[in-house]
């Protein structure tokens, strides 16, 4: 793995932003992408997109979008013991919430806090077997009562999010870290950006990161209607399934990119499953089918305006939505190759042809 492409990954997973809260990712997108585009726009919500244009006349608008928010929580209410209640911002699993480190970030600062957890001791001669509920954890920064956190700026709606390094697994194949859902897609749609630099491209691209994803897919929904494109593509990680070891497993690090043709959200359209399928096999990109119980931005957008055909050219990754996420260099590599066959190559007629048949 190039050394450039990890600080790269370390640098967009350790930073941290949940969703409605994302200046920190924005920030850092827009001084990396403003020299790589011609102008970088922004949607209402706070969406961030640099737009590549065309020389060619009638040029097909292609939408990249990634997403900046990542799981976490929002501060509910403070407690008279100055422990805090929050609410999910994405789905969590329960049990990966307790004991775990993270920061509090307030209109004065950050601050690091942890959620509670019931040492074993303390469970001797109950049941203590049921999941807890997410409402039930609290969160402990350290302080004292309610007015001691509030002196400190503590309001309800601040936001708690993971506090993880970044490092490599020994073999350097794979790399451990909190939110490569979706930093896999803002570090993509860097490197294709740059990769892009001095290309002419038959399209005009949009490429860029929506807000609030992970809280029903309501980024996308702004960003499609401003900037119309004529095509989507989401790119988003997604859960592998793969941890026993089976051939057949949906989402199987190492397997390639994930061709998502059907979630509860989207069902592909078959002309840009084919057109995918194609050009993944013309130029030897290794590719896994992925079916999922989950929606990415492509659902919200193949809905907007007149109808978008969209697809998702996703990653796996082991453990999602936790504080450690695993996650394979060869697939991001599939991926980035992926994507940037498909750019070299959607002219206006081939989106005819995908959308119309003809």
């Amino acid at each position: 793995m190039e050394d450039k492409l990890f600080q790269r990954i370390k640098q967009l997973t350790e930073i941290q932003g949940t969703s409605g809260h994302e200046e920190n990712v924005r920030q850092l997108l827009a001084k990396e992408m403003t020299p790589l585009v011609d102008k970088v726009e922004y949607d209402g919500l706070g969406g961030i997109f640099g737009i590549k244009k065309s020389s060619t006349e009638d040029a097909p608008r292609i939408m990249l979008a990634a997403h900046m928010d990542e799981v976490g929580f929002m501060v509910s209410q403070i407690k008279d013991n100055g422990m805090f209640t929050v609410v999910p911002l994405g789905g969590w699993n329960p049990y990966v919430v307790s004991a775990q480190r993270f920061t509090l970030q307030t209109k004065q600062g950050d601050y690091p806090v942890i959620s509670s957890s019931i040492p074993p001791h303390l469970l001797r001669g109950t049941s203590g077997g049921k999941a807890p509920d997410v409402s039930e954890i609290l969160f402990d920064a350290g302080f004292i009562s309610r007015d001691e956190a509030m002196e400190f700026g503590v309001r309800p709606g601040d936001t708690i999010v993971p506090d993880v390094e970044t490092i490599q697994t020994a073999n350097g194949k794979r790399i451990i870290s909190k939110a490569w859902d979706n930093r896999y897609g803002c570090t993509l749609l860097l490197d294709v950006l740059e990769e892009l630099q001095g290309t002419s491209l038959p399209n005009t691209l949009i490429a860029g990161a929506n807000v609030q994803e992970e809280v029903g897919l309501r980024g996308a929904k702004v960003s499609t209607h401003q900037f119309k494109p004529d095509l989507f593509f989401a790119i988003d990680c997604s859960p592998a399934d793969d941890l026993e070891g089976k051939k057949d497993a949906n989402g199987c690090l190492d397997g390639g990119f994930l061709l998502r043709f059907f979630d509860p959200g989207m069902i592909m359209l078959p002309r840009m499953r084919d057109y995918i399928l194609e050009t993944a096999e013309d130029h030897r990109i290794p590719y896994q089918y992925f079916v999922s119980k989950g929606g990415t931005d492509a659902g919200a957008a193949h809905l907007a305006n007149d109808g978008v055909p969209s697809a998702v050219i996703g990653v796996p990754g082991r453990y999602i939505h936790t504080h450690q996420t695993m996650f394979s260099i060869k697939d991001y590599e599939a991926a980035r190759e992926m994507v940037l066959q498909l750019l070299k190559s959607l002219d206006r007629s081939t989106v005819n042809t995908i959308i119309y048949g003809k």
